[in-house]
């Protein structure tokens, strides 16, 4: 994440940044996607490129719906896990497609000490005695219902999603003004851009929350994916899944992804860390330089995965120092998606881009505290291609 010391007012930065946008492509139409159990409309964006690669995303939760690409035979499929409702997010979603905040991933006790100022927050994961705030708390940004603007520009279109996460919302200090913007271009990138300000100091980590099946979703498990993860260690977690704090070398592991390896071909190891997670549920320390804070220049690659049998290649670029991989070791066929199929174990996986789980109450950790008067800005890139 960079954070800039432009004034907080993001929509005043960002209109000035629109006026140099070239309005060649079709700007995406909202149609309506019911009503949440409050009352509250919501609205589905379609995005779509000259080369057939077609998202659909819901301003629930900033949602990716679906997300349509195809194969070395020019075949489409849809590749993301999700379901066919409004009514279905609602009910029981383990953050299919969504963006996940105010804090991605866990922080250890439901706590943290900034500025001397203890903040407690919602355990929302965990065993009792193991007990963390994951992804948010019990009503993060996956919940809420955000504000779109449609978007345009040569060669691509976009939707700009907003919400503003008021002081003390599950237990986080400051009001926080939240943009993330996805682009789809004709070059076959979805690019996705945070920026957010806060009048109070406050710890961030936003990230997309998308299970991938690059088969396509519904058609069985990811085991045979082939994930490359250019990363030299990792931060090796407890039994409550929070990081002990120490950044371990994935040599000698079934961690190590730095060359191809099958996603199943280690994944029942006689391996502690794979035990704990159920299978693989880990933060990677990317080969990029290391910042004492929100600080960063341009996007690093940080994964690919490729999957033989349709030939789908995904691959992520990121600003982030880190990525989570998980394995879809929860799913266990009780939810039923989009397309009438159930989800079994390990049917979809995520590669969450972000800054380390648990920084707040990790010193050593690169920080995540988002301070009064400057710009957090973050970048993630999904390319899409075949092989």
């Amino acid at each position: 994440m960079k954070a800039t010391t432009q004034p907080p007012l993001l929509s005043a930065v960002l209109s000035l940044a629109a006026t140099s946008f070239a309005f060649c492509t079709e700007t995406p139409e909202a149609k309506p996607f019911g009503k949440t159990k409050d009352g509250a409309p919501v609205e589905v964006f379609t995005l779509v490129n000259k080369q057939g690669v077609k998202l659909r995303a819901m301003t629930y939760g900033a949602t990716v719906l679906s997300l349509e690409t195809p194969d070395r035979n020019g075949k489409s499929a849809d590749i993301v896990l999700g379901y066919k409702t409004l009514g279905q997010y609602e009910k029981s979603s383990p953050y299919f497609g969504a963006i996940v905040g105010r804090y991605g991933n866990r922080i250890a006790g439901g706590k943290f000490t900034l500025q001397g100022k203890e903040y407690k927050l919602a355990e929302n994961n965990g065993a009792p005695g193991l007990k963390s705030s994951l992804h948010g708390g019990l009503r993060g940004f996956d919940k809420v219902v955000w504000k779109a603007e449609p978007l345009a520009q040569d060669g691509a279109q976009g939707v700009r999603f907003s919400y503003l996460s008021k002081d003390g919302e599950e237990g986080y200090p400051g009001n926080l003004e939240v943009k993330v913007t996805y682009w789809l271009n004709d070059q076959n990138e979805w690019r996705v851009d945070y920026e957010m300000a806060s009048d109070k100091a406050t710890p961030v980590n936003l990230t997309q929350h998308s299970y991938f099946n690059l088969k396509g979703e519904g058609r069985g498990d990811i085991l045979g994916h082939e994930l490359t993860v250019p990363a030299a260690k990792f931060t090796p977690v407890n039994a409550a899944m929070i990081p002990t704090g120490e950044l371990r070398s994935v040599a000698g592991t079934p961690l190590d992804f730095n060359q191809p390896k099958a996603i199943g071909a280690r994944i029942q190891a006689d391996d502690e860390q794979l035990r704990l997670g159920g299978g693989y549920d880990h933060n990677f320390v990317l080969k990029r330089p290391l910042f004492s804070g929100l600080s960063g220049r341009g996007t690093f690659p940080a994964a690919t995965v490729h999957e033989p049998e349709t030939g789908r290649v995904l691959t992520i670029l990121t600003s982030e120092p880190g990525i989570q991989f998980y394995s879809g070791n929860f799913l266990d066929g009780t939810l039923t998606g989009k397309a009438g199929a159930r989800y079994p174990k390990r049917s979809g996986f995520c590669l969450e881009t972000q800054h380390y789980p648990d920084s707040p109450n990790q010193p050593s950790f690169p920080s995540t505290i988002l301070k009064p008067g400057k710009v957090l800005k973050s970048t993630t890139v999904f390319q899409f291609g075949v092989k």
